[in-house]
């Protein structure tokens, strides 16, 4: 009989992790081995962890985000795996978390400078400063009447070009629009 793998407790506390959604299926015939008091379920193996859940994001003093399957799945509990090395160190002192935009989707996402795509050209910032960049880079995605004070003919070129100076530089916000 096989040995059930069971990493420490304490192995996942400040730490940012992307899960990939998988169909329900993939945990089957795996054996339970958490089962936590808010209801999310785990599931180990020795290449990293499944976990069932109907809550992704800040959780207690972690930072876990769901990367969702295309198309979405309609269940509110979503089963996500990832694997043990994409678990990283988390603070909120340090200069932990880069910023991606997708322009086709319109989203922007943060991402761990530990990241094994990260290209080093994006600004690396605290939680604090990144939280604070994501909100505003949101308002420019979701929103137009920021736009009427500029002359522009494309208020999608516009946005990118003002995203990714957020996105690639330490400017505030006031100082990129101020340039255009």
């Amino acid at each position: 009989m096989e040995k059930i793998f069971r990493p420490s407790p304490n192995s996942f506390k400040n730490t940012f992790c992307v899960f990939q959604e998988l169909g329900i299926e993939r945990i089957e015939n795996r054996q339970l081995q958490y089962d936590s008091k808010s209801g999310s379920k785990y599931y180990y193996s020795k290449e990293g962890m499944y976990r069932l859940s109907n809550h992704w994001g800040r959780l207690a003093n972690s930072k876990w985000r769901l990367e969702p399957l295309n198309p979405e799945t309609v269940s509110k509990f979503k089963l996500g795996f990832a694997s043990w090395d994409s678990f990283y160190p988390d603070n909120s002192e340090d200069k932990l978390y880069y910023l991606e935009a997708n322009y086709i989707a319109n989203t922007v996402n943060y991402q761990h400078k530990n990241n094994p795509k990260y290209d080093k050209n994006a600004i690396l910032r605290t939680s604090f400063e990144t939280t604070k960049k994501i909100k505003q880079i949101r308002n420019l995605l979701a929103l137009t009447s920021w736009a009427k004070y500029f002359d522009y003919n494309d208020i999608d070129a516009l946005r990118k070009l003002i995203i990714e100076q957020l996105i690639y530089t330490n400017k505030t916000l006031d100082e990129i629009k101020r340039e255009l």
